[in-house]
């Protein structure tokens, strides 16, 4: 099996252009496992070369009511009252441990995402 480092964008167009050429491989077949080394290779460089970190809590809250068609008021029923709803998405309380168990239950954010440290808004000059 020749397989060799992915160091460069033209060794990552060709590895990923084998890699779907092996697509149909049988698992435990020389092309299979070579699929299997491939793809280690190609999920290593982009960790290295194009990692996305999670958003924001609050951004990710948003997002999510943004997807689902949410109000603040439904959020109530997750985080609390109104007001506690308020504090949150204007970043002046941040979320507890229970609010992010159940943001992760129950509308489906990451908690890796939930968990970051929030991002405290700028204030005008």
């Amino acid at each position: 099996m020749d397989v060799r480092p992915i160091r460069t964008e033209h060794d990552y167009d060709e590895a990923l252009a084998e890699v779907e050429r092996l697509m149909d491989a049988k698992p435990g077949t020389r092309k299979g496992d070579r699929l299997d080394v491939l793809v280690t290779l190609l999920e290593a460089y982009e960790e290295k070369h194009w990692r996305v970190d999670p958003p924001d809590p609050i951004d990710a809250i948003k997002l999510r009511m943004e997807q689902r068609g949410l109000t603040r008021r439904d959020l109530e029923k997750v985080l609390g009252s109104r007001s506690r709803v308020s504090e949150i998405l204007n970043r002046r309380r941040p979320l507890t441990l229970e609010m992010i168990r159940r943001l992760h239950r129950q509308l489906g954010i990451p908690a890796e995402s939930l968990i970051k440290p929030t991002t405290r808004a700028r204030r005008a000059a």
